[in-house]
């Protein structure tokens, strides 16, 4: 690795498991630390060793010499402490034989320079891990390194007869990027000019998150991306063993990387994920999942999809307002669940309602969330949306979600802005381009052709969440601020949702229904009086 000087490696040693790889674990870094330093690297185009050491460890300001100094101080070495306390913790597992034990460790790691599907099957993770990856709306895609686009080239498909088309397409989408970047940043800037008492920092932010919305469906799904991870031993293991079983080796590999990484800070915590009893749970998910797709493939034999509708609501429960309303009943109570379901059936109409508003109508921001009695609830959404809108509403990890593969045969989203502002030719041939070479691809190599597709062509997904994950669905992603293209799927949800229970959706009162123009302004706006605080504050 040249990023470095060697004075530069011998500063940051301490805190990372390797100084050479593009995978690795942190160390002796306190977790507030850790939690600004991988808040930073969300929006940055910079490594992670690079932000540490440019804006923490070479910031005076940041004070981190404080922070951290006091370690060093008392002869602190984490990973000789880590080996020390291995043995205690075998100790413990055995002793008490629960997995549980394994949640009491975490641990942070970076996973830099993966394609945009490996970042996806890391951060399907539900509970236990908290990802953060780069952002496709603050951060450009255009860069080089040595005079090439940063896409993941998968090994399988680099020594096969298609090598050439895949590195021309992928290459083609990023030149068009490239190409359209300056130009619908001016269009931007002209279409949305700056208003009296918009600051020029929060109007540069807002132009530039508008204008890499608006491309961002032109980027092939392999575009690197950077993902930093803080999760308990417990939960890292098992997603591992998930990566270990999956189909393509990018995901296996990263795997084994970060396998290799977490055994040197929390060896005993993940150690199951690639041993006798991980690999036996491997085999069962291959096996599993090759049997169902089988027997899928069989079943369906060749039936085409019947719908094109963006949002579906397939299944809800037609007694949600009776189980939500003896739910809400229950905790003050002293009477059985099935006792209060039949006194909430035989209320009449308004004192349903009653009960209901006094449940929510007290609510005044919609980080005020619905008590869980509506956790009683559930409503299964079958979503068709570009991939773009899948990577931001994937993040909903407190649900039950299933994407399929990534096609073509779905067609893709055209923003209306690449109309209006003329570059529609160029964004339609980089589309056909790309879906034809999916089509060739695919027919020897299905599951890696998805590298190919651009972010703009859509995928199918569903939602199974309870009334209580509606709210909060509905609410946080329809904000001014959104994705305008997340903020229709949240829109509808909460329209259809509304359709079959009213008074239950009534008090889903923060639920934004109008379009936006610049977004990313108002946020922008608020962000610049924080900043002047934080000068009263602290200081310049």
């Amino acid at each position: 690795m040249n990023e470095f000087t060697d004075e530069e490696k011998e500063i940051l040693k301490p805190f990372f498991t390797n100084m050479d790889k593009s995978i690795f674990a942190l160390t002796n870094l306190p977790e507030v630390v850790k939690g600004a330093l991988f808040s930073r690297y969300s929006r940055s185009t910079k490594s992670l060793r690079r932000v540490l050491l440019d804006e923490f460890i070479k910031a005076p300001e940041m004070g981190f010499k404080e922070i951290v100094g006091f370690q060093e101080g008392q002869g602190v070495n984490q990973l000789v402490a880590i080996q020390k306390a291995e043995e205690f913790y075998d100790r413990v597992l055995v002793g008490y034989g629960d997995d549980s034990v394994a949640e009491l460790g975490g641990a942070s790691i970076a996973v830099e320079d993966i394609s945009n599907i490996c970042s996806k099957v890391i951060e399907d993770a539900r509970i236990g891990i908290s990802p953060l990856e780069k952002s496709t709306r603050y951060v450009f895609f255009n860069d080089k390194i040595d005079g090439k686009f940063r896409y993941y080239r998968d090994p399988e498909t680099m020594n096969s007869k298609f090598a050439e088309l895949y590195e021309k397409t992928c290459d083609m989408l990023f030149e068009t990027y490239q190409k359209l970047s300056e130009p619908m940043m001016k269009w931007v800037m002209e279409r949305f000019p700056k208003e009296e008492g918009v600051s020029d920092r929060a109007y540069a932010a807002a132009v530039r998150a508008k204008a890499l919305d608006i491309l961002r469906g032109i980027l092939p799904v392999a575009t690197i991306t950077n993902v930093g991870l803080f999760g308990n031993g417990r939960s890292f293991e098992y997603l591992m063993t998930k990566m270990f079983a999956h189909q393509l080796k990018e995901v296996r590999d990263v795997a084994q990387s970060m396998h290799d990484e977490l055994s040197k800070v929390i060896p005993s915590f993940v150690k199951r994920a690639n041993d006798r009893y991980g690999m036996e749970a491997q085999k069962f998910l291959i096996e599993t999942r090759e049997g169902t797709k089988n027997m899928t493939e069989n079943i369906l034999n060749g039936m085409k999809s019947d719908s094109a509708e963006p949002v579906e609501l397939v299944k809800w429960d037609p007694e949600a307002e009776m189980k939500v309303i003896a739910a809400i009943m229950y905790q003050h109570s002293h009477l059985p669940m099935k006792q209060l379901l039949k006194i909430a059936e035989s209320m009449d109409e308004e004192e349903k309602k009653k009960i209901i508003s006094e449940f929510l109508s007290r609510r005044v921001n919609r980080r005020q969330k619905p008590g869980r009695a509506f956790e009683n609830v559930h409503y299964t959404f079958d979503i068709l949306g570009n991939y773009g809108m899948f990577r931001d509403l994937h993040r909903h990890r407190m649900l039950t979600q299933e994407r399929q593969d990534l096609t073509v045969r779905h067609g893709y989203d055209t923003p209306k802005e690449i109309i209006q502002a003329g570059f529609q030719k160029e964004f339609d041939e980089a589309m056909k381009i790309a879906a034809d070479a999916f089509e060739q691809i695919s027919q020897e190599f299905p599951k890696q052709a998805q590298y190919v597709v651009p972010m703009g062509f859509r995928i199918r997904w569903y939602f199974t969440m309870s009334l209580r994950e509606v709210y909060y669905l509905t609410e946080l992603r329809s904000i001014a601020q959104g994705h305008p293209d997340y903020r229709k799927i949240a829109q509808l949800i909460f329209q259809k949702a509304k359709e079959v229970h009213p008074n239950l959706m009534e008090f889903a009162k923060f639920v934004d229904m109008k379009d936006y123009t610049l977004e990313r302004l108002s946020a922008e706006m608020k962000t610049d009086k924080k900043i002047e605080e934080l000068k009263k504050k602290y200081g310049s």
